[in-house]
């Protein structure tokens, strides 16, 4: 079972690959944005609403501010807007280029064109489509919990990389009737010869999905860390808001460690 349990391994690499990037910020509250309101909240409850770019409410009243603050809270309110949907962006493109490497390994073992293949394609579609309904309420409309950033993977793990592991274990009966099938069709070769050359091709097929994955992760790590850089930036802008007006003090969203 070498090639099983390598296979399985192979799927692990890419995903860890795809995840590496560490960002030490936290969102201490959630965050939601469509295009007419910014707003932070807890478990429900908005306890700070930004209308437009610098119409300020806090618990619900209206705070006025000048015009040097006005400025301060455009420049914080654009650059949570862009990236809240950075960040799912990334979350999303990084379970997908997991799924995608598992989705490499079942289709190889066997076969594109196969039933099983075909109802692991629509779990996958249908994981994919919960996935961006879940923080996409529409074009312009984002949600994001209060997150640790540590680990990029960490954002939308937990569900989805379960349901991930439950397929691959469901698959199992399927790639060992396919690997059944591929060594009775070497009958020129001994049982050994038989494992030996599958092994190999389990190993090609390995490198060949870590070469492919690993370029998309290189793409999403660089992205990640723009991000985080400019989720510092912000942090910086939010502490200047938090001095210069009191009754947001108490509400701190982004949190550097």
């Amino acid at each position: 079972m070498a090639f099983i349990a390598r296979s399985l391994l192979i799927i692990c690499l890419c995903i860890s690959t795809a995840n590496a990037q560490q960002c030490d910020i936290n969102f201490n509250y959630g965050v939601i944005i469509d295009p007419a309101h910014l707003r932070i909240v807890n478990q429900g409850q908005t306890y700070v609403q930004i209308n437009g770019q610098h119409q300020l409410f806090v618990n619900g009243r209206e705070i006025q501010l000048t015009s040097e603050q006005k400025v301060q809270l455009s420049e914080y309110t654009q650059g949570i807007r862009s990236q809240v949907p950075a960040i799912v962006s990334i979350a999303i493109e990084g379970v997908e280029l997991g799924l995608k490497a598992v989705n490499k390994v079942i289709s190889s073992l066997t076969g594109e064109n196969s039933a099983s293949h075909q109802q692991f394609q629509e779990k996958f579609d249908e994981m994919k489509w919960r996935l961006r309904s879940r923080f996409n309420h529409s074009d312009e409309s984002y949600y994001i919990a209060p997150q640790d950033f540590d680990d990029f993977d960490e954002i939308f793990a937990g569900e989805f990389e379960s349901e991930i592991e439950a397929i691959v274990t469901d698959s199992v009966g399927t790639i060992l009737i396919a690997v059944g099938e591929a060594m009775t069709h070497k009958e020129e070769q001994s049982t050994e010869q038989r494992v030996e050359t599958f092994d190999q091709r389990i190993e090609t097929m390995g490198n060949d999905i870590k070469l492919d994955i690993s370029k998309q992760a290189n793409a999403l790590e660089n992205k990640a860390e723009i991000i985080c850089s400019t989720l510092m930036k912000l942090d910086e802008i939010e502490n200047k808001l938090q001095l210069e007006i009191p009754a947001l003090a108490e509400f701190n969203l982004i949190e550097t460690n």
